[in-house]
């Protein structure tokens, strides 16, 4: 063998090998350990939140967001072990866990369209989600159960809750917008019964820089699209602008910008209808005390709330009305409980309660009254009357009444008609009738008579001196008083007249006198025609003397 020719040699390279196969897996490996890391070092806690529903959330899908950032998402939603509730799991994530403390607040956002107007049109294309209010806490102030609302949150700071009552809700609804000068101010955040059921309470959440303008001497009222109403004889008509038909609202008055006349926290607004009610009139200081009044007239069209008025002005209102059946009078018997401010009644010596119970024992009493002749609404009048009732003042809640006045005007009307139907207006009317007929007749001969013999002209005398008689006896009737002034004018005409044709006949002279009766005659006659058709008239439509009619 030549030990010249060179040996081969080998190297072991599967050292080298297996470095170069494991550094891709290893570095994959690495890099998803530092993703999972990643990912888990920016988990926060996992918190409930209990809702009293669920509106479109999503589970998986539905984000949680403060000051429209992402924060967290829904993870999964159950119902509650009593039924009442909805459990929402969220998962949070690490930089929103400062902010999970007690003054953090859920609610849902969702689209809605309401007569108020359209919100939460971001959710049509996102989803629904669940927004959050909340402000940094300290690390001791950690909190995984929260109780979600039902409306979006307003902060304390941001503005103030005003408190409002009303009968009824006046079609009120939460997120019902508040307005001063047509600027929203704030919105209708609750609404609940009172706890004597007889009123609708409303709490209002108003903008902090609207908060000075309110007083304690604002009203509210809610805002109408069209607003007619009849109040102590005033008519009111209100169009409102075409965008309260979409948005409607309640608005408020102001005195002025006087930010040190703060209102008190237990004060309660009264919300008006509208706003012509709220511009009504109003005296005292809210000292209300309760007074019964019995009365048997009808009182159908006296509602709750109608007001007690003295000398046209509001001191209190109706608060209860109870009737009763009277088996000896066949009647429906009433017992009106009246809320009075009885401070409209102080003055420097005494309390407002001691000069009203004072008044009463010197003659006050309550009468119905009716507000208009339109609708006949009816309310608490309260009046000095002679007591004639002999009425006892043990219970000095008691106020005594007097029967309700006859102010009907139709019934009125009707009332006259008929005294009129009782008087002799047709023997009056057949008494001209005749002094016409014998008038015509005697002048178309008078020429002929007066020479031979005075007894047509003598007829004639006789017949106008007792026409002119019975219209005085008719004219001086305590009957008459309330015929129209028109209608006595139209008689003492006919009298006047009679009485000039009986002096003119007495003192004739050639042809004058027959002219002259000629023309009286003429003006008897269209007078007897306008009260027949006027007669006529009032029989068969009583109510044309304040209408009209043909």
């Amino acid at each position: 063998m030549n030990k010249n020719i060179p040996s081969a040699t080998t190297k072991n390279s599967n050292k080298g090998l297996l470095t170069t196969i494991w550094l891709v897996p290893i570095v994959a490996l690495m890099i998803a350990l530092w993703l999972v890391y990643d990912h888990y070092s920016k988990i926060g806690p996992t918190i409930k939140i209990l809702l009293p529903k669920n509106e479109g959330l999503q589970a998986g899908q539905s984000l949680i967001k403060y000051k429209n950032v992402p924060v967290g998402t829904v993870k999964r939603i159950e119902l509650s072990d009593d039924g009442n509730s909805v459990i929402v799991y969220a998962q949070m994530k690490k930089s929103a866990q400062r902010y999970l403390n007690s003054s953090t607040k859920f609610w849902i956002v969702k689209p809605e369209v309401t007569f108020t107007g359209v919100s939460g049109l971001e959710t049509i294309l996102s989803g629904t989600y669940i927004d959050m209010y909340a402000k940094r806490g300290s690390t001791d102030d950690k909190k995984r159960l929260f109780y979600g609302l039902d409306h979006p949150y307003s902060e304390a700071t941001q503005g103030e809750y005003i408190m409002l009552k009303a009968p009824v809700a006046y079609n009120v609804i939460k997120g019902t917008p508040v307005y001063f000068k047509n600027m929203q101010a704030g919105r209708v955040e609750y609404m609940n019964i009172s706890l004597d059921g007889k009123e609708i309470e409303f709490v209002l959440f108003v903008k902090r820089e609207f908060v000075p303008y309110i007083h304690t001497d604002s009203k509210f009222w809610v805002m109408d699209a069209l607003s007619l109403e009849l109040n102590d004889g005033r008519v009111g008509l209100k169009v409102a602008p075409l965008g309260y038909l979409v948005r409607s609202g309640i608005s408020f008055s102001s005195t002025g910008n006087d930010p040190t006349k703060r209102v008190p926290d237990d004060f309660k607004f009264s919300l008006f209808k509208n706003k012509f009610l709220a511009d009504g009139q109003k005296i005292g200081k809210n000292v209300i005390k309760e007074y019964r009044v019995s009365l048997a007239d009808p009182i159908a069209k006296l509602q709750i709330n109608s007001p007690v008025k003295y000398r046209g002005f509001t001191v209190g209102k109706v608060k209860d009305i109870s009737l009763r059946y009277s088996s000896k009078d066949k009647n429906m018997l009433s017992e009106i409980t009246l809320g009075v401010d009885v401070s409209v009644f102080a003055d420097n010596n005494h309390s407002g309660k001691e000069n009203f119970d004072n008044a009463i024992r010197e003659g006050l009493h309550a009468r119905i009254s009716k507000q208009d002749p339109i609708t006949g609404m009816l309310f608490v009048d309260l009046i000095y009357a002679s007591n004639d009732l002999n009425v006892t003042y043990i219970d000095k809640s008691i106020i005594p009444s007097v029967p309700m006045s006859k102010t009907d005007l139709l019934a009125q009307v009707e009332s006259f008609v008929s005294k009129l139907n009782s008087l002799p207006l047709d023997q009056i009317i057949d008494s001209l009738e005749d002094t016409l007929n014998s008038a015509k007749s005697a002048t178309a001969t008078l020429d002929a008579t007066l020479k031979d013999s005075k007894k047509p002209i003598a007829q004639i005398l006789a017949s106008l001196k007792k026409s002119a008689q019975d219209l005085k006896k008719l004219t001086g009737n305590k009957n008459t008083l309330n015929i129209p002034k028109q209608t006595l004018r139209s008689l003492k005409q006919v009298e006047k007249i009679l009485k000039k044709t009986d002096k003119l006949v007495s003192n004739y002279n050639n042809d004058l006198l027959k002219d002259r009766i000629n023309d009286t005659l003429k003006v008897i006659k269209h007078t007897t025609q306008e009260m027949n058709r006027f007669i006529k008239l009032l029989n068969k439509k009583p109510n044309s003397i304040i209408f009209g009619g043909k």
